[in-house]
């Protein structure tokens, strides 16, 4: 493969933050009309590197060379001038907008009404419309986005990056939110963009998906390069051994609990919320792990949520070890030995700017009040110490800044938020979504582990295996109905799709 064929070379790329080196020398080429994986850890510098690119961090040593040409990038918008564009995993558009808006937003199309520029709406729509027909997107280009499904979204900043006439598009977790049928439809986008002659590089820790669309992979671990493969010569197994440097045979932990006594019920639950969950009726048990399938639009979040005091009812009841009780905000649903870890882990999850250590404690933080109303620092810091040993949380020190953890070790600093308030029931919302392979064992031995100890847990997975691979029985949603309840031992992926698709038309 000669050099002319690369339209993006990072050479010998190495960057640092305060007590750790996320990067170190990382050269990798990506050719012009190919889908390029980018694999690894959370925490294998996937994310630093591709924010090199863009132009969100200036690299310490290396370059950047792009259509051959070596450039240097201060920002964002100078790498969307010179044709690299990123679709972030967390989506931030603008809600209150139209979709036409947000696609240009900082571009709009104007025209002179003498000294006066106002802007062309009927181009911008005219653009917008032309844009959504060549990607085959059947989007209003006139609708607020805050009517639009998470998919939606996602199609939509896949449209605004082509919209830059982009050689280089950066895809982080594109899929993470789509249902099956949208990542077909996402993949029909994604090939006609590299027939085109664009190059696509793909992160994702979903390896089957890896497989099927990319051309190349590279894999990462410990902020260094373990390798460039062609896709053809990779099995799943092959790319967990070269991730975490060790064969992984077992995908799930061995687990020991034994589901007991009734100790949690939920009964004709229904939201106040039109077109959500409806009637929705389950038991949990004393160490049991419950499953909670579905598909996008579901409303099992909805359903947790409103268990956990977030939402509003309609009607319904919940029984905690056969006495009645009333949840109306998370104060009380805390109060009766409930925790929930939410499904958007930087949205609604970690407190960013704050430290692993306040990001810990903050949900228990009544409990290290003092004398004089003073926080009782050494008992907080001597707690969390030892939840980040329990739980092989990877950080400098309790004292950095959780945004800079990799997303395995947030996800972990939030479980050990939640156990430092002794639940009784813990509903985790897809505790794995955007998270490794290696890290996502950890967080189901932690799952496992609580489970043994006498805990119950709801876990919503869209991820089949994981469903089947940690569960004793699986509830199966579809468009806010319960349509079923399967053992875990002897489900099966057709099972959960039939119930998850049974309303359907």
């Amino acid at each position: 493969m000669s050099d002319i064929d690369n339209v993006v070379e990072l050479r010998h790329i190495s960057k640092s933050f305060p007590g750790v080196k996320a990067l170190d020398d990382v050269s990798v080429n990506v050719r012009a009309g190919s889908v390029h994986a980018l694999m690894g850890e959370n925490g294998a510098g996937k994310s630093t590197l591709m924010k090199c690119l863009f132009g969100i961090y200036e690299p310490d040593e290396g370059e950047i060379v792009l259509n051959g040409k070596r450039i240097t990038l201060s920002g964002t918008k100078q790498a969307m001038d010179s044709g690299i564009s990123m679709i972030h995993q967390e989506l931030h558009p603008i809600p209150f907008r139209s979709v036409m808006e947000n696609i240009w937003l900082g571009r709009y199309p104007t025209r002179n009404f003498g000294i006066v520029k106002l802007i062309n709406t009927k181009k911008m729509y005219r653009d917008t419309k032309k844009l959504f027909d060549d990607l085959k997107l059947a989007i209003d280009p006139k609708v607020w986005v805050k009517e639009l499904s998470v998919s939606k979204i996602q199609a939509m900043e896949i449209a605004r990056a082509v919209s830059y006439n982009s050689k280089v598009i950066i895809m982080d977790e594109p899929t993470s939110s789509l249902t099956e049928n949208e990542v077909d439809h996402l993949f029909g986008i994604i090939r006609k963009l590299r027939a085109e002659g664009i190059a696509i590089i793909y992160i994702s820790h979903k390896m089957e998906e890896i497989l099927e669309i990319a051309d190349e992979v590279t894999i990462m671990r410990d902020g260094k390069v373990v390798g460039t493969y062609p896709s053809t010569e990779l099995t799943t197994d092959l790319i967990i051994k070269r991730m975490v440097g060790r064969d992984l045979t077992n995908r799930f932990p061995p687990r020991e609990n034994v589901p007991g006594e009734v100790v949690f019920k939920v009964e004709g639950f229904t939201s106040a919320t039109p077109h959500s969950f409806k009637d929705v009726s389950f038991e949990l048990r004393k160490g049991e792990i419950l499953g909670l399938g579905g598909l996008v639009g579901a409303q099992r979040t909805e359903l947790v949520e409103s268990i956990f005091g977030l939402r509003l009812i309609k009607e319904g009841k919940i029984w905690i070890n056969g006495e009645e009780v009333s949840i109306h905000n998370p104060i009380q649903a805390k109060s009766h030995k409930i925790a929930l870890l939410t499904e958007e882990r930087r949205t609604t999850g970690i407190f960013p700017v704050l430290s692993v250590l306040d990001n810990t404690l903050i949900a228990n933080i009544g409990s290290y009040i003092g004398r004089f109303f003073l926080l009782n620092t050494k008992r907080g810091v001597g707690d969390v110490k030892k939840s980040i040993e329990a739980l092989s949380v990877k950080t400098p020190s309790a004292a950095t800044l959780i945004q800079n953890l990799s997303g395995g070790n947030q996800q972990k600093v939030i479980v050990a938020r939640w156990l430092l308030t002794d639940p009784e029931i813990l509903i985790l919302d897809e505790p794995t979504r955007g998270i490794d392979v290696g890290a996502k064992y950890e967080i189901y031995s932690i799952i496992a582990d609580l489970a043994k100890r006498g805990k119950s847990v709801i876990m919503i997975s869209s991820e089949m295996p994981e469903l089947l691979g940690m569960s004793d029985r699986i509830m199966v949603m579809c468009e806010g109905r319960a349509t079923g309840i399967l053992d875990g031992k002897t489900a099966t992926q057709e099972q959960i799709m039939e119930l998850a698709t049974k309303f359907m038309s």
